[in-house]
Formats: structure tokens, sequence, C-alpha cells
């Protein structure tokens, strides 16, 4: 049998998968790494760190599934998008901390961008609105504040790369620098309709395009791995972001399906085909992982704090002692008790776009408890993944197309059963936990399969997908349009 190994890079843990041909997860390794805060606001990982716990890991889930690398017909990694890093192609060093996709220190610079009317530009090239969340500002910051940056990225001497292409560089050996559609399309530099990097927005920012890495589609034979790394050479086959490698292992391949991601933020899309969607309700246009050359897009929105309003609970408020203790403590009322909590600890994200918006707990009472607030929490994911699939039914609608009729749901969150019954009865439809719910991983394992002719094609991949439980709705419409309506009062609190 042939297997497959994903390398699964997230924003808090590098974790590697080795799925069989059936997708069947055979064998995991996960490792946390450190997540440093230079000041408020400010997110760094060290690059070095995040590749020395990917390799780890990877070794480790060959050993643990019996396998040797000549057993593995092709790696796929999915990785944490946005996230920056800069490095010298000489060396291989980085010359600067990985700025974090949470961080939010380049937003003067996005006020400034604004300020000179490149918002509807960027928009239309892109897909995307100007914010921090995106690399170009965090790219910019780097060759701006690292003594000698600019000059030696003028003279062809660095690298850019989101962790994709980073882990590529350090497993070919630093002779590949890659990347795939999914993730140039979250950089604000390239232009999703032309499939290029735009030279207007390099040149708005003084970005030099030497810089930056080539792109394929996301399914492709990107080089293979030095032998020293896991024992053998090994076919590089797919690369693509967390959330399009999500949509791809939920086997959403058509327009109008979604799936909503569970993990440190929550992050919903839907697919949108080959056509360019614009949104009109503080969604954006995005690329979706693409298995051949064709184009495909989806719509998508962010939440920047969703699985993380669980880890403050257990770190920050110290009301719980593990993650997993949070839905016996919000089950032991039977609401919330009135309380909303708004978790805008970095700002808000789609559909609301507000950078200064900050946390907030409303409609607390004498009697109110800390289960109160734990349940709280728990509906503030909800509601706001709610708040962004009510935006993309919108410009679904307004493109002449469907709402979405179910919704696949995938991300650690989802094992919470109290969480999508809720999710369920704010939205009206059901909700679909699907066997695997590996699907980050699963996604990077098909798109190299897909690469290394282990498939044939993407209906092969439909006919493996299986639901494991599915959540009806309970509520009902007039109620739950009530429970929004409250939500929509607490965030202009935040605001």
């Amino acid at each position: 049998m042939t297997y497959l190994l994903a390398l699964d890079q997230g924003t808090s843990s590098s974790r590697a998968v080795v799925f069989d041909r059936d997708g069947r997860a055979r064998a995991m390794a996960q490792r946390e790494f450190r997540q440093i805060f230079p000041q408020p606001g400010w997110v760094e990982h060290d690059p070095q760190e995040i590749w020395a716990t990917q390799l780890s890991t990877a070794r480790e889930a060959l050993a643990k599934a019996g396998l040797q690398a000549a057993d593995i017909g092709a790696i796929g990694i999915t990785n944490q998008r946005e996230t920056t890093v800069v490095w010298n192609r000489k060396t291989g060093e980085p010359i600067h901390p990985a700025i974090v996709w949470q961080d939010r220190r380049t937003e003067p610079q996005c006020a400034r961008l604004r300020e000179q009317g490149l918002e509807s530009w960027v928009r239309e090239r892109t897909g995307l609105v100007i914010d921090a969340y995106f690399s170009a500002t965090k790219l910019a910051w780097i060759l701006e504040h690292v003594p000698g940056a600019r000059e030696q990225a003028r003279n062809g001497e660095l690298a850019f790369g989101t962790i994709d292409s980073w882990l590529t560089w350090k497993l070919t050996g630093g002779r590949v620098h890659a990347t795939d559609v999914s993730n140039a399309a979250r950089t604000l530099l390239f232009d999703v309709r032309e499939q290029r990097w735009d030279t207007r927005l390099l040149q708005a920012l003084d970005i030099p395009e030497s810089l930056l890495p080539q792109v394929h589609p996301s399914a492709h034979a990107y080089g293979e791995t030095d032998a020293g790394m896991l024992g053998a050479p090994v076919l590089i086959g797919g690369l693509a972001g967390d959330q399009q490698s999500a949509l791809f292992g939920q086997a959403c391949f058509k327009p109008g399906m979604a799936k909503n991601t569970y993990g440190t933020g929550c992050f919903l899309l839907m697919h949108t085909g080959e056509r360019f969607q614009a949104s009109a309700n503080g969604l954006i246009t995005t690329c979706a992982a693409q298995p051949d050359g064709a184009k495909a897009y989806a719509l998508e929105g962010s939440v920047f704090i969703g699985g993380a309003v669980v880890q403050w609970l257990r770190d920050g408020l110290r009301a719980i002692q593990s993650s997993g203790d949070v839905q016996a403590l919000a089950q032991s009322v039977p609401d919330a008790g009135g309380v909303m909590f708004v978790p805008a600890f970095t700002g808000l994200g789609a559909p609301y776009w507000q950078p200064d918006a900050r946390g907030a707990i409303v409609g607390l009472t004498r009697g109110s408890t800390v289960a109160h607030i734990a349940r709280a929490a728990l509906e503030a994911i909800a509601f706001q993944s709610a708040a962004l699939l009510q935006a993309m039914g919108r410009d679904a609608l307004a493109a002449g197309g469907a709402p979405v009729s179910e919704l696949r749901v995938d991300g650690g969150a989802c094992v919470n059963d109290l969480l999508m019954q809720f999710q369920a009865d704010l939205l009206g439809i059901p909700v679909v936990r699907p066997q695997v719910t590996e699907t980050t991983a699963l996604g990077a394992a098909y798109l190299a399969g897909l690469s290394a002719g282990v498939y044939q094609g993407v209906d092969e991949l439909s006919q493996q997908w299986r639901a494991e439980r599915v959540f009806h709705p309970t509520l009902s419409r007039e109620r739950a349009q009530e429970r929004m309506a409250q939500w929509e009062r607490a965030v202009r609190q935040a605001m």
C-alpha cells in the first residue's frame, strides 16, 4: 500500500500525520513550540524552532507507523497562513523572527495605504482588504527594521516565504523556493485573477520581486527532499494554506459547498468554482487549493479568536485546568445567563474588520459565575461563525446562487458537542462532522497523492468522505434571530 505523509504546521504546534490510500490516519506526532509576545499586539515565532519541530514530528510519525521513507508516495505540506519569514539565501538563516498572522504591528502602515486610496485596487486585484493580518506589510516591516535588509533584498540575497515556502526550502536543502496559489493569495501581493505577483503592489511597499517564491498549483511536483531528512528522497507533491487544505480535505470541490475549521481562530470557506466573486458583506475572496492548473476560488471569513478563547479561560482566567474541561463547566449551567462574550483580543476580523476592537464581557449580574462566562465563551465561537455564514449567504444570493445548505466542520473544537449543536441552532442548517476530523492534514495528503498519481481525480476523493455525526437545528428561527441580535449588540459595545 502507498502511504502519504502530511506535514501540518500550525500556529501553536507542528504535526505530522501518515495516511493510507483510503484516507485513514495511521500515525500522528505533534509538538508545541514557543509563542513569543515582544509587546502588546506583537506575535512572533522562531522559524528554526518551527523547522526543528516539524522535521522531528515527521520522523516520529514514520517510526510510529513502522514505515520507511521509501513507503511514502509523496509529502503534502499545509501551514498557518500569512506568517512571514525572511531568510538569507546563502546561509539559510532567518534575518528576523517570523511575524505571525495574528500580529498587529503594521496597522499604521495599513492605514497609510488606505489613505493613499489603494483599498479598491487591492480588493480588485487580490480579493483581500488592506489589513495587518496579511503578509505584505509584515514583509515590508522586516525590510524596513532589520539593518541592511532592504539593500540585501535588492541584491537578491534574501528570500521571503510563508511557512510552506520555508519548510520546502529546508526540506530540499535550499534547492526549491516555491509556494502554491492558495498561500500566495494570502500575501496581499498576488493578483488572484491573473495568478501572478502584482507589480504595482510590490512598488507601493518597495518590495523587490526577487524576494518572492515561484507560484505553482497546489498539487505539483515541487521537488524531492534531501535523502538525509527522512532516510531517502521523497517527493513534495502538495502545498496548501491550512484553510484551503481543510476545504479540500472536506471534499468541498463544488460551488456552494462550505466548511468551518474551529482552531485557534475560526475559518469559514465556501467554494465558488472558477469564478472570482467579490464580497459586498465584509468577506474576502481567495484562491482555493488547485488540484490542477484550473482557477479555483472561495469566499472566506476569518475569526481571529476561536478556540483561543478556551486557552484564555485556561491560562488567563484560570477557570479550567485543561481545554477539555470547558464543556463540562459550560454544561453545569442551563444557559449563559444573559452573559455575552466578545473575544476581540486582537481586534475583530470578518465581517466587521475592526482592528481597534477589544474583548468585552457584557450582561454580567450578581448571579453570574465562571460557568456562565465559560458557556458564553463557547457560544462566542458559534456566534462569530454564524455572522460569517450569514454574510456568505447574502453574497451567494446577490451572485444568483443559493445559501449554504449544510456546514462541514473540523478542527480541534469540533469535537465539542455542545458547541456544534449551538452552531446548528444558530444557523438553522445541519452541521456535519466527518469521520476523519484531521481534514487539514488530509487535504495536504490528497493534494500530494494527486500529484504522485496515487489518486486519479477529485471524484475518487469525494467517495472517501464520510460523516460521523450530523447536528440538526432544534432552536426556532425566531429565537435564533433574537440571539444573533443580542450578539450584534455586544459587538457594537466591543467596538
